[in-house]
């Protein structure tokens, strides 16, 4: 494919983009975690899973992965002196963002999001460090954009999918190393360091009882699977940094 031609389908597929992040309601969080206990929480190599993001891709990938995760951002935390935002913040995330591509953002970004953060449980320091820098070294790559049919779906009602098809229909890319999606880049991340998400299970042979792992494509990864990965330890920002019940402060019941 020609430079001009591949030139073309970017700036297609980016005025495409912008009309799938496009807003589509308002989001007003639950039970969002208070934004400086998951500051005090959080470490390098968590991954931060967020809700709510109101956009007809995000609403997509709900459906297709049945789960209210829709975005995934990966913390290097303010070690890796990326700078600070227009606001003075430090960038501590990194994520590939649609229209954008891999950018650095605060933290504060999805401070009035639901969130989650999801630890990789056994990571060595060394393979930490790996994971993080592998992170950090893909800032400035591209959004993949190329394949147009991919995203031009987003825009279509969702119609019933059987289960094993919905996985297959997430994976969007031209499987250049330069462009990337949210999951995808976090996948290659651990998958650098052989850390497993969620690998394919499977017999050595019939007989046996062995198993052996194999490893998903990375472009096959959702925001969901870190968080029913059982690799990944779930962390609640209001419960590690110490909670009393017995400190909790309710309104009177002003019946009777």
């Amino acid at each position: 494919m020609s430079a001009t031609t591949t030139k073309f389908l970017d700036w297609i597929g980016a005025h495409v983009a912008r009309r799938l992040i496009r807003p589509t309601s308002g989001y007003e969080p639950y039970a969002a975690a208070r934004p400086e206990l998951v500051a005090l929480t959080i470490r390098p190599a968590d991954v931060l899973l967020v809700e709510g993001q109101r956009s007809k891709i995000n609403s997509a990938i709900r459906y297709l992965t049945q789960s209210t995760w829709s975005h995934a951002a990966f913390y290097v935390g303010l070690g890796a002196k990326l700078g600070e935002s227009d606001g003075g913040e430090p960038l501590v995330l990194v994520e590939a963002e649609l229209g954008k591509g891999v950018i650095a953002s605060p933290l504060s970004k999805y401070a009035t999001f639901n969130t989650r953060i999801c630890r990789p449980v056994g990571l060595t320091a060394e393979d930490r460090s790996k994971v993080v820098k592998y992170v950090m070294e893909r800032i400035g790559y591209d959004y993949d954009l190329k394949n147009i049919i991919d995203l031009m779906r987003y825009f279509l009602p969702q119609p019933p999918v059987p289960a094993s098809w919905r996985r297959r229909m997430i994976a969007l890319g031209s499987g250049e190393p330069t462009r990337a999606i949210c999951s995808s880049l976090i996948a290659q991340a651990f998958e650098s360091v052989g850390y497993p998400i969620l690998p394919d299970v499977g017999r050595v042979d019939d007989e046996s009882r062995r198993e052996i792992l194999h490893i998903r494509h990375h472009s096959l990864y959702a925001p969901r699977d870190f968080d029913v990965s059982p690799f990944f330890a779930i962390v609640k920002p209001t419960i590690e940094t110490g909670f009393d019940y017995k400190q909790m402060r309710w309104a009177k019941n002003d019946e009777g």
